[in-house]
């Protein structure tokens, strides 16, 4: 660990809290990407033994001298981590969980490099289509994982993630069955207290997971800043909810992915638990940062359109937030 952490005696009493370090199945970690999901999955790994390695930026002065924080009903956490400032740094690790926004891809053709050996994994926790299709064609598909984290989490300040509710992970591998990398995996993060599964076809988990993400993280920028509370209070938005829920569904069957309309009536109800839930890309939007249009509007409508199945309602979303956006960006 960094003389930094070593030396803190503020690290050196949240490192208490951590389970002492054994071997684990996953080798050495590294997270590219601390943000809210990074942070959050590194961190229960972390806690329960395993050699994490953080890059960080804006939180890495924080998290070297005070620990990294999570805020969570399961228990509030204190975790002194190995936290760094270029992946140059870090030695080659065996998995590498990628949780950088999808329109950030582009940086990790020169993050990735020094962390890969030729048995590297990567397991991209990122939304929407594409992200693994990226990986697979700059590293080779054979290392490509893909993980939907089905999670309420915010980064409240630098180095402090909180867990509101859920987190569970559907776990898959790009373009093929899994194997016993996938189980592994799975099993280790069950033993970390993270809720995983391992799904036989990433693909189709993908287009579960747009089911939410779409109409929840869509209408949140589209109406003004509505929470999830406010969008199911409103009956034309919760009818608009379940018009694109549909849609994204037929849409999945007839690409050949199996989908289940059970999902509308799950996830609404799972929602309401949420209470008043920002979706992340609605913080995204109103702190200034990128949305991830494309990878999660825009791919999906692209997709259905290649393959001769229409999408307008989810098109006219996609066409309300890029102007939205567009408006934003030229009025900052």
């Amino acid at each position: 660990m960094p003389d930094e952490l070593e030396h803190s005696p503020r690290a050196r009493m949240a490192a208490v809290e951590a389970d002492e370090p054994a071997h684990s199945p996953l080798g050495r970690v590294a997270v590219v990407g601390a943000g809210a999901v990074g942070c959050y999955y590194g961190g229960r790994l972390a806690q329960h033994g395993n050699d994490v390695r953080f890059l960080m930026r804006s939180d890495l002065a924080e998290v070297r001298e005070h620990g990294l924080k999570i805020l969570s009903p399961l228990g509030d956490l204190t975790l002194a981590v190995p936290a760094y400032g270029s992946t140059r740094e870090m030695e080659e690790c065996d998995l590498v969980l990628i949780a950088m926004k999808a329109t950030s891809n582009e940086f990790l053709l020169e993050l990735l490099p020094p962390l890969l050996h030729k048995d590297t994994a990567l397991l991209t926790l990122q939304n929407g289509l594409g992200n693994e299709e990226f990986l697979a064609a700059h590293f080779g598909a054979k290392r490509v994982l893909g993980g939907l984290c089905f999670v309420c989490i915010n980064r409240t300040a630098p180095g402090v993630v909180r867990h509101i509710a859920q987190g569970r992970v559907s776990l898959g591998e790009h373009d093929r069955a899994p194997g016993e990398r996938a189980r592994r995996i799975a099993e280790e993060f069950r033993r970390c207290g993270i809720e995983c599964v391992v799904e036989p076809s990433l693909a189709a988990a993908r287009w579960k997971k747009l089911v939410w993400n779409i109409p929840f993280n869509g209408l949140a920028i589209a109406e003004g800043g509505k929470d999830t509370a406010a969008i199911l209070a409103d009956a034309a938005l919760e009818a608009r909810v379940r018009a694109l829920m549909t849609e994204i569904i037929t849409t999945a069957r007839a690409l050949g992915h199996e989908v289940p309309f059970k999902l509308i009536p799950d996830m609404i109800e799972r929602t309401r638990t949420m209470s008043r839930y920002k979706p992340s890309s609605l913080i995204d939007f109103e702190e200034g940062r990128a949305v991830e249009l494309e990878a999660i509007w825009g791919e999906p409508v692209r997709r259905a359109r290649a393959a001769g199945v229409a999408m307008p309602l989810v098109e006219e979303l996609h066409e309300q937030l890029r102007r939205r956006i567009s408006t934003m960006n030229s009025a900052a």
